[in-house]
């Protein structure tokens, strides 16, 4: 059956523009939030006088509703339409930010971050919906990429803001700086921002496969947490991730039978929108995964301060947020497959460079290899995410924002996971199963050079899936 392409809305250039300036804000105060909580949990600690484990709910409560959530929101999307879902989600957002910031105690702080994290699930879930819908499909691969570039800036400044944010001021305006910036972006929705396409016909909602997802998704996300904390072999992980793979086996099931499901499973039979989600994940399951060995590596071996080492690890996201536009207007031009099996081609190329680090690095030679990873990075996202979006009708296309948001999230879960395991082990044998914490210099060097050389290879199978896409295309 033929696939119907996603039909833009038909506005003038400067309109679109105004567009991509309010989605993009949104965007951009989302994905700031998640860097400056990770550094405020110190502090955090101190403020509230309480133990790390549970001032660590305010991130995994966070995380747990905004990945758990994100097909049953993105489905709404498409059954009511993405602007009103979106600009809901902008106000949720900033409103719980605000209570964030007056947070009694860390029990309020906790629940009020996952009131947070369900206003979320529409910002990360529906923007780039609305940006396909918005833009031609020759202009696509552009505006995807000046989001794209507003995710890695956002997520490249979220950890120095949030540094200045607690010397200035404390721990409150760390949350409090999102109101502003969300009421902004709120008025320009409302403003510039189309009403979208809703699907035609009578619409039902799939509560079962809804709930079945948030336990799915919760439980692994949860599980993996824990067995990074506890190890994978404590009853509390296995327990998790029994009950996630129970459920995702009952979701296949529910999700063929029934007439209109949350997610429909057919539309994987489009081979560029299932080699385009595996090579995002597999991606993402390097780039989380290597953003927790990478700090081990500078602080250990090369014994750099924590500020030095912030500013090298924004390298490469900054390096893809600036190259992720070109990458667009490559890709309207050359084709979205060719762009992003370079940019991973690249990408390979960075993680060999990396894994011959050793303790005579330079701060030049650090720069040099990453320059090449993060331009890679930033040729293959976002022409991969304008793949995904492309390869569905305009009626599916918040679901396969979901699905693209959904393959961010659990890749970076999953990265953190199995890197850390191939690390720490690595490591181990090298020094006589001493930690990572104790571990000789030599053996840290060792261990990172395997665990890039991993990396390496993880993005092989991501070229290959890559490059199936562009045979069939």
């Amino acid at each position: 059956m033929a696939k119907l392409q996603a039909q833009p809305l038909a506005l003038s250039s400067s309109q679109k523009n105004w567009v991509l300036v309010g989605v993009g804000l949104g965007v951009f105060m989302s994905t700031l939030d998640v860097g400056i909580i990770n550094v405020a949990l110190p502090t955090l600690v101190e403020a509230f006088d309480t133990t790390f484990p549970i001032t660590q709910w305010a991130v995994l409560s966070y995380q747990l509703v905004s990945s758990g959530l994100v097909l049953g929101a993105t489905r709404l999307g498409d059954m009511w339409g993405k602007k009103s879902l979106y600009q809901g989600g902008l106000v949720l957002f900033t409103f719980s930010s605000l209570l964030c910031s007056l947070a009694p105690g860390i029990e309020w702080l906790i629940g009020f971050r996952a009131l947070q994290g369900l206003g979320a699930v529409f910002i990360s879930g529906l923007g780039l919906a609305i940006i396909t819908e918005v833009f031609l499909s020759s202009e696509r691969s552009r505006a995807v990429g000046i989001i794209g570039s507003v995710v890695s800036l956002g997520i490249a400044f979220g950890p120095s803001a949030g540094g200045l944010l607690l010397s200035w001021s404390g721990w409150h305006s760390i949350f409090s700086i999102n109101v502003p910036l969300g009421i902004i972006a709120s008025f320009l929705v409302a403003r510039v921002v189309p009403p979208s396409v809703r699907i035609e016909g009578k619409q039902k909602f799939d509560p079962f496969g809804a709930i079945l997802a948030l336990l799915t998704l919760g439980s692994f996300g949860l599980g993996m947490t824990l067995g990074q904390s506890q190890g994978f072999s404590s009853i509390n992980a296995l327990i998790l991730l029994a009950i996630a793979a129970l459920s995702l086996t009952i979701f296949l099931v529910v999700e063929t039978t029934i007439e209109q499901p949350l997610l429909e499973l057919h539309l994987f039979r489009n081979l560029q929108l299932s080699m385009s989600l595996l090579s995002g994940w597999l991606a993402f399951t390097v780039i989380g995964g290597s953003l927790l060995i990478v700090p081990f590596f500078l602080e250990g071996v090369k014994q750099y301060s924590t500020v030095k080492v912030g500013l090298l690890l924004a390298v490469s996201p900054v390096l893809s947020g600036f190259i992720a536009p070109l990458a667009g207007t490559l890709a309207d031009r050359f084709g979205t497959q060719l762009i992003s099996s370079i940019g991973l081609g690249l990408m390979i190329g960075g993680c060999l460079g990396i894994s011959t680090f050793d303790a005579q690095i330079t701060e030049l030679g650090y720069v040099c290899r990453y320059f090449i990873y993060g331009i890679g990075l930033g040729l293959f996202q976002s022409p991969n995410n304008s793949a995904v979006m492309g390869a569905v009708s305009r009626e599916r296309l918040g679901i396969a924002s979901g699905l693209l948001s959904l393959s961010r999230t659990s890749g970076n879960t999953v990265g953190v996971s199995l890197f850390g395991a191939v690390f720490g082990s690595l490591i181990a044998t090298m020094a006589g199963g001493a930690d990572v914490s104790v571990a000789p210099a030599q053996a840290i060097v060792v261990g990172f050079q395997g665990t890039f050389r991993f990396a390496a290879l993880i993005l092989c199978v991501a070229a290959v899936a890559s490059v199936l896409r562009l045979r069939k295309r």
